[in-house]
């Protein structure tokens, strides 16, 4: 199965695909810490884990601890958007640490490097 990284800056995302090695290198982060980006290819960036999904397409929720998949009685947030004022219901979520088991990640920049990350991801996709 791929591992994705999603890179959100400003307006625009960059979806990085590479194999489950990279994943590894990520588990026992939560949502909400920084890593280097040279882990995958962006030399001198600094990004923040903001959430991501696992291999069955649960989303990751912050305020659920441990490497594990529950049931929680949600009333909104991320893996419930409720019709009315109220409403409850008990759905599937991950929590907030990364494990095997999660498939992709959503980051966001939170320093910049000297090159656009557009022009980083461009020449590499020549040399391939």
């Amino acid at each position: 199965m791929v591992f994705k990284v999603i890179v959100s800056q400003k307006e625009t995302s960059y979806q990085l695909e590479t194999d489950n090695e990279l994943n590894r290198q990520f588990i026992g982060l939560a949502i909400g810490e920084d890593f280097d980006g040279k882990l995958v290819g962006l030399d001198g960036y600094t990004l923040q884990i903001t959430g991501g999904s696992d291999k069955n397409g649960f989303p990751m929720r912050k305020d659920i601890s441990g490497q594990r998949r529950i049931k929680s009685l949600l009333s909104g947030g991320v893996g419930y958007n409720p019709k009315s004022k109220g409403i409850k219901r008990r759905k599937t979520v991950r929590s907030s640490i990364i494990s095997e088991d999660i498939v992709q990640i959503n980051t966001i920049v939170t320093n910049e490097g000297n090159r656009p990350i557009a022009d980083i991801l461009s020449t590499e996709k020549e040399e391939e």
